[in-house]
């Protein structure tokens, strides 16, 4: 199973209506050789979602050769640095770049603040318009609505104000059969079909009903981003059957009480929300510096959840 898990992780395309989550960092807070702060990047039908922004992600981005100009949405978890760090640099490269589309910045209360002191001082004039979202955790919001995919929050349990985002792809249109129907159908009424509506006579009599015609769509794709949060018992209700779930595992289980005071998560209780949560994988990232390497962490919560793979920096995933 391990090896079919790896396999279709390695896959970096799928086809029209693509939903992916590239993993640009997963270290922590403390920089370390070879792992880069929190940043990824969610891609759906071609648009980019850049979550979280530690230093140096516009390098990152750079190197999975995904322009930084495409960028139109852009989520803060919290105000620890290794997670925002890199996002004023990032501003400040676009404007350079002569961008004029409109950018808008979701995160907690104060990050506004934070930007604002820093190009007064600068005297950094954007040649865009930022707008920005305040995310209050204690209130999970549908912060971006599109006709096939919502991004909504989710309250996360760490030291200072953080929140959790969720990518959900909306029912899609339902397939149809199309040797079940003649070769003069109607495009209207085909369209009618996929939307799910039975196409009706003038005399109101089915003339073709969707249970005979159609089949369901291919099930909605779903995402979780977690990190940073200790064990918390309710996001197993936010993140229920997603798809890929991404849950930080700072510790290994040895430095529960640790992971505990410092509100972080174990390895182990990272698979343990996994599996109480019924999701189809779980990735783990976010390793503390203290440790050199990382398949313990892959052994730990494969004991708890089989279907757990390592956050691989530069990797893209499918998401379902």
């Amino acid at each position: 199973m391990t090896e079919d898990l790896e396999a279709a992780a390695k896959a970096t395309t799928k086809p029209e209506g693509h939903f992916t989550v590239t993993i640009l960092g997963a270290g922590s807070a403390t920089p370390m050789l070879g792992r880069h702060p929190t940043a990824q990047v969610v891609t759906y039908d071609h648009e980019h979602f850049l979550i979280d922004c530690g230093e140096g992600t516009q390098f990152r981005l750079i190197e999975r050769r995904i322009k930084p100009g495409r960028l139109q949405h852009i989520f803060i978890s919290h105000l620890h640095g290794d997670h925002y760090f890199g996002l004023a640099p990032l501003l400040s490269s676009l404007n350079l770049s002569g961008r004029t589309e409109p950018l808008y910045l979701y995160g907690p209360r104060g990050l506004d603040e934070i930007l604002t002191t820093m190009f007064r001082v600068s005297d950094t004039r954007l040649g865009y318009p930022l707008y920005f979202t305040v995310v209050d955790p204690a209130t999970p919001t549908i912060l971006v609505d599109r006709p096939h995919l919502t991004i909504e929050n989710i309250p996360l349990e760490h030291r200072i104000t953080c929140s959790g985002y969720l990518f959900r792809e909306k029912s899609g249109k339902r397939k149809l059969l199309r040797e079940k129907l003649p070769d003069d159908v109607l495009v209207a009424h085909m369209k009618q079909l996929k939307e799910g509506k039975d196409v009706l006579r003038e005399d109101g009599s089915v003339l073709y009903d969707v249970a005979t015609y159609t089949a369901p769509g291919p099930k909605p794709g779903s995402y979780a981003f977690c990190s940073d949060t200790r064990f918390s018992e309710p996001l197993i209700g936010w993140v229920k059957g997603v798809d890929i779930l991404y849950h930080e595992a700072t510790f290994l289980d040895v430095h529960a009480g640790r992971a505990d005071e410092v509100f972080h998560s174990t390895a182990r209780q990272a698979a343990s929300i996994a599996r109480q949560a019924g999701v189809g994988q779980l990735i783990i990232g976010h390793f503390s510096s203290r440790y050199k390497e990382f398949g313990a962490f892959l052994e730990e919560a494969q004991s708890v959840f089989t279907p757990t793979l390592l956050a691989e920096e530069g990797k893209t995933y499918i998401v379902g």
